[in-house]
């Protein structure tokens, strides 16, 4: 399967983008399409066996928009003349009011174009100051009728007839006036018509505005790689850009300056500023073999790095893909919005010609006009349309100037509702930064000879207990090696069958254990304790102590503040788990697990909880996979951890306190604007139908229009408010 985001032209509200993806699930080779309005973007999955991304671009036409290719992030800080454009049309706007309804007011008239003297002339300059208006919203009526004819149809449907009714109405009182009916000269609404589409302009201005900043936070990731690089060149050092730079280069970087790959530290050290990308604002001491990230800043050292991931492999094009990827995905809240926004559409067609036909029956062909209108103008969508995913892409692109890797809006969505979180030890309630601290040695080996053994072995495996030794230099060579789930690991050097494990070795080999003693003994000290086998005969119990995470105490503090169960979760002994656990604070700690046990335990738990697991993002994934959302930790660069749903970037544990919170402010957001999206139609669009006359309430497109365009502002402003979470 493939992946692909398109960029979508003539969009323009909830129906649009609900219309394409329901176009784009039907067709065969589509496994998934979701589209996002905010971000003008389809991200699509499909068949690569079946579909080319011609057939896909086609299809986006055939639901009657236009696919601008595969989407990229819009750096470049283009002229926009759209506000020099709503000027122009504001001066026509005006002159156009003024020439219509500047004697309502008792405004001085301009010279033959009085509306009760001369009604030819007065009619003709209001249909001649209409006309441009037709130009300047031609990408509305364009798309009104396209979305008709595909049987789709939108806001700028509604907009479309609403506009063309009222055009139509008065051109056609026009043409009777010049034949001598002029008390039809009442009866003109060019300026609604020009009002309406100002004004949709003008919205679509400010929506447009305020979409851009949503993707600041996104933005500000892309430019913090410098363009330039400093390479050394045998005892030269020269200026480079970017796309020179070729993997394994030697590039310095200088007090001040900033990485511009990712790399590894092949000379030199100092403290490196990486809070753009982990949220910690203390600059780490970093040297040789160390890994360096492109953007971060080398505060105080000279340093010289091989490249390693450049271009599109950076950690920061990562990055940029996760959240993009992110940000076109659609939580259940707004699918919810969606599918009313589809029914929401045909409703108001339905309203609109009851209402037409009821003033035509009950009333006059004019009030029948101008409330058709009315009611399609001002129970346009566009508010609806924005309430959810506005929200969503702002938090996302929060969660990730904060350090938080979320891989989609379901996903965020789902963080305000967990209520029990579980922890995996090694690694993520400690630092994994291991060190042996005690051996015993039951054999005639001697002590350097067996920790090469374990040393050899342990080079096979990713688990965090096999750090330590990876630093033993060893030249011994494998002949076979297998990793058993929860149990330790086996190989045969030399011969010799080795396992290297906890204490489950004992019933797997069938032997007994004698030392338990001075495992109860390593156990008391916090230590993990470590069994070496050697042709089925115990020849050593080795120590492994690791120290807890800074502030985690806290952290489980404030998570059960907030009524959150927490549960620790760890392959190690049970001994040694419940000191760790206890310390900490945790109640409920459930040890010697393997990877499928820790499996059970999460989906029983999940039977009547919501449920996160924190781990390490490599030994549990089939747990982060179980879980209602998967937490990794010990990310460091390596990002792209398929099993998880949200990454630490700095492994901080109070990111998790950090990302509730979003998320609960994110629903919270989403709530309230989806509240004023409905209350503004529950209350427009009576007023729009006529109901309220009787008590001298009533309303006109061109206020209908303008109620419209504060809606969708109220819904923009009301989102942007997410942004204070920084």
């Amino acid at each position: 399967m493939k992946k692909i985001s398109l960029k979508i032209e003539g969009m323009s509200c909830s129906a649009c983008s609900v219309s394409l993806e329901k176009y784009l699930n039907k067709q065969d080779g589509v496994v998934n399409a979701s589209v996002n309005l905010v971000l003008a973007q389809a991200q699509i999955e499909y068949d690569g066996k079946k579909l080319k991304l011609d057939d896909l671009n086609r299809f986006v036409s055939e639901a009657g928009f236009k696919s601008a290719g595969e989407y990229k992030l819009d750096l470049e800080n283009k002229k926009d003349h759209s506000k020099i454009k709503l000027i122009i049309y504001l001066i026509i706007l005006l002159v156009l009011m003024y020439v219509s309804m500047g004697h309502m007011l008792g405004l001085p008239q301009i010279p033959y174009l009085q509306m009760m003297k001369y009604q030819k002339n007065y009619a003709l300059a209001l249909l001649i100051l209409t006309l441009p208006f037709f130009i300047y919203g031609f990408d509305i009526l364009k798309s009104g009728f396209k979305n008709l004819f595909y049987r789709h149809p939108n806001m700028d449907s509604l907009v479309t007839i609403g506009v063309f009714a009222s055009f139509i109405y008065s051109t056609i009182n026009t043409i009777l006036i010049f034949r001598g009916h002029i008390s039809l000269v009442e009866n003109l609404y060019f300026e609604s018509c020009a009002t309406v589409i100002y004004f949709i302009k003008l919205g679509r201005h400010i929506d447009n505005k305020s979409k851009e900043k949503t993707k600041d936070a996104i933005k500000e990731l892309v430019q913090i790689t410098p363009p330039k690089a400093y390479k050394r060149v045998n005892d030269e050092v020269i200026e480079v850009t970017i796309d020179e730079v070729e993997i394994d280069d030697i590039l310095v970087c200088k007090p001040g300056q900033k990485f511009a790959v990712d790399g590894i530290i092949v000379k030199g050290s100092g403290h490196i500023d990486e809070s753009f990308i982990t949220g910690e604002s203390t600059p780490s001491k970093k040297g040789k073999d160390e890994k360096v990230v492109a953007g971060s800043i080398n505060v105080d050292g000279y340093i010289e790095y091989a490249a390693k991931r450049i271009g599109k492999d950076s950690t920061i094009s990562e990055i940029v893909r996760l959240v993009i990827e992110a940000s076109g995905t659609k939580a259940k809240i707004s699918r919810i919005a969606d599918t009313i926004s589809s029914y929401f559409v045909p409703s108001i067609f339905i309203i609109a010609i009851l209402t037409f036909i009821s003033y035509l029956v009950f009333g006059s062909l004019n009030e029948g006009v101008i409330s058709f209108v009315t009611v399609l103008v001002v129970a346009c969508p566009c508010a609806l349309g924005l309430a959810t995913p506005l929200a969503m892409v702002v938090s996302e692109g929060v969660c990730a100037k904060n350090g938080i890797l979320v891989k989609s809006s379901e996903i965020l969505e789902n963080a305000s509702k967990i209520d029990t979180i579980i922890f995996d030890k090694t690694g993520t309630l400690t630092y994994g930064d291991l060190r042996i601290s005690k051996m015993y040695n039951y054999s005639k080996m001697k002590d350097e000879e067996i920790l090469k053994y374990v040393a050899t072995l342990e080079r096979q495996s990713t688990h965090p207990i096999a750090k330590p030794f990876k630093e033993i230099k060893t030249d011994y060579l494998i002949d076979e090696f297998e990793n058993i789930a929860g149990i330790g690991i086996y190989g045969v050097i030399d011969d010799k069958e080795i396992y290297v494990g906890n204490n489950k070795l004992f019933t797997r080999l069938k032997i007994k254990n004698n030392h338990s003693a001075h495992e109860d003994e390593l156990t008391k000290d916090l230590n993990s304790v470590i069994y070496v086998v050697i042709d089925k005969k115990v020849v050593a119990l080795i120590g492994v102590k690791d120290i807890v995470r800074n502030d985690i105490k806290s952290v489980i503090k404030d998570l059960k503040k907030q009524n959150i169960n927490v549960i620790m979760l760890s392959g190690d002994n049970e001994k040694v788990a419940n000191l760790v656990g206890k310390s900490l604070g945790i109640d409920k700690i459930i040890a010697n697990d393997l990877p499928e046990e820790k499996q059970e335990v999460i989906e029983e738990e999940m039977k009547t909880h919501s449920v996160m697991m924190v781990g390490d993002g490599i030994n549990d994934a089939l747990a982060l996979t179980t879980a209602t959302i998967g937490v990794s930790v010990n990310s460091g660069t390596d990002i792209a951890i398929d099993t998880s749903d949200v990454i630490l970037m700095n492994d901080d544990l109070k990111k998790i306190i950090k990302l509730i919170e979003i998320s609960k402010k994110t629903i919270k957001i989403i709530k309230e604007n989806l509240f004023w999206a409905f209350f503004y139609n529950i209350c427009m669009i009576p007023i729009a139908i006529g109901l309220l006359k009787g008590i001298g309430i009533t309303l006109t497109p061109m206020f209908g229009s303008i109620a419209m365009t504060l809606s969708s502002l109220t819904v923009v402003l009301n989102s942007l408010r997410l942004r204070k979470m920084d």
